[in-house]
This record gives C-alpha cells, sequence and structure tokens, in this order.
C-alpha cells in the first residue's frame, strides 16, 4: 500500500510487476496514438498533443522499470523464505524483513497481502491480507527476548473492528502472555508464536504457488468458496488446524487440516 506521500512512480514497485507492464502499454498507446487524435481549445493542450508522442517510450520506459524492481523484489522475497530453517534462523533477520517473511508465508497460502509499511520496528499494522471475501490485519513482532503483552493485542482488535476487518493476526517470533492469550480467547484474532510460526513454515515452504491454484481440494463441499487454513482457538481441538469456509459466519463448513 502506497503511503500519501508517495508518487506515482514510487508506489508501482509496490504492485505485481505485471500490473506496471500493463500500464507501461497503455501508456505508450495512449501517448502514440491517442492523445495526438485529440482536439482542444485550451493551447497548452493542443502543444502538448504534438509532442506527446516523444514522451511516450520515456514514461512507458519508466514504468516498466518499476515493473522489474516489482519482479525483483517478489523473487527476493521469495528467496529469503526459502532460506528459513528454523526459529534460530528467523529471529537473525531484521524486523524489516521479518514482516517480508511473514507476507511471503501468507502470499503462498492464496492471499493478497498488502504491505503497509506502517508499522515500523515498534508496531502496528504491518500486512493486510485479502482472501475470498476475507480481510485479516497482521501486527508482526519480531520480539526475541520479551513476551508479546496484552497491550498489543487488544490495540490490533481495536483497529481490526474499527476497519471492519475480518479479524486480527499477531504474529511473534517469541511468545505471548497468558494475559494476551485469555484476551484473545472468544474473539476473531490469532497469536501465532514461535512454534506456530515454524509449522507455516513447513505447510507452505515448499508450496510456491497459493493451494487454491494446485488444486480443487479446498472448495467449500457446500458453498463451493476457497477453503481458509485456519487455527482452532478452543475446545478439545484447540491449536489444531482445520480447513474453513471462507465465506465464515455465511457458511460454516469445515475440512480435516491435509483432507
Amino acid at each position: 500500500m502506497a503511503r500519501r506521500n508517495d508518487s506515482v512512480f514510487e508506489g508501482l514497485p509496490k504492485f505485481p510487476w505485471w500490473i506496471s507492464v500493463i500500464l507501461a502499454v497503455v501508456v505508450y498507446i495512449s501517448f502514440t496514438y491517442i492523445v495526438p487524435s485529440m482536439a482542444f481549445q485550451n493551447i497548452f493542450f493542443n502543444a502538448f498533443t504534438k509532442i506527446s508522442p516523444s514522451f511516450a517510450p520515456i514514461i512507458a520506459g519508466m514504468i516498466l522499470f518499476a515493473a522489474a524492481l516489482s519482479a525483483f523484489n517478489a523473487w527476493r522475497k521469495g528467496q529469503l523464505f526459502n532460506r528459513q530453517k528454523d526459529i534460530e534462523t528467523i529471529r537473525q533477520l531484521s524486523w524489516r524483513e521479518f514482516e517480508e517473511f511473514v507476507g511471503e508465508a501468507y502470499r503462498r497460502q492464496g492471499y493478497n497481502v498488502t504491505e503497509t509499511g506502517g508499522g515500523g520496528a515498534d508496531g502496528g499494522v504491518d500486512l493486510v491480507i485479502r482472501k475470498g471475501g476475507e480481510k485479516l490485519l497482521v501486527q508482526c513482532k519480531h520480539w526475541k527476548m520479551d513476551k508479546v503483552g496484552v497491550k498489543v493485542v487488544r490495540e490490533l482488535y481495536g483497529v481490526a473492528t474499527a476497519e471492519g476487518a475480518t479479524g486480527g493476526i499477531v504474529i511473534s517470533s517469541g511468545a505471548f502472555t497468558q494475559e494476551a492469550m485469555d484476551f484473545a480467547k472468544g474473539k476473531p484474532l490469532e497469536l501465532v508464536e514461535g512454534s506456530g510460526l515454524l509449522n507455516l513454515i513447513k505447510d507452505v515452504q515448499s508450496s510456491p504457488l497459493p493451494f487454491s491454484k494446485k488444486s480443487n481440494v479446498n472448495t467449500c463441499p457446500l458453498c463451493g468458496a476457497e477453503m481458509v487454513l485456519r487455527t482452532a482457538k478452543k475446545g478439545q481441538n484447540a491449536g489444531e488446524k482445520f480447513w474453513g469456509c471462507s465465506a465464515f459466519p455465511k457458511c460454516r463448513a469445515t475440512k480435516p487440516y491435509g483432507a
């Protein structure tokens, strides 16, 4: 997500590379063929129509450069994710790399991931992930020693509620206090600590394509929507993963994980 003070060219590398490629083609065709054929009463605009073809390759080239940056960033994040083997290597990441690592994990699960860039080292919503009508706010806590307290979880819950998000996820390379875990119970919140993070790696590290694109096995048996990987928060199966319908709460169908 581009910040409000980002220029167009600063924001483009944050989008998938193919968007910039399409935009470059549209700009080139427009400046070369469409704009010169237009007539305006304004003298300035009429003058611009005559010289617009000379700007076409320059602007299109700048946009294609943004596409190249986007493609490189996608490759870099994939390599960063694949290099992580255990919790120790994850803890060696910088806080920014940790956010990119988490974003790549959800991207490989088929989520559309927006890096807000607003969290920084101290906090805030770092990622907005969407899939099948579901919108989740993610906060990454790269805390190696201290436990994540209830204040962090409570603040994310407040932001998620205010923005009308489906829920929130707090991910830490460490652990959570008991008070934080108690607060999350019964709420649309997921707390992922070090051990859960390792399970996430095992689930998606060897799967460069999103689950939803590998087969139709994760189609909801009741409504046909995508099934989303979730973690049970209470009951006798608390902590275990399962497939839940992305249309929840309208549809409450589930499948065992691995089915």
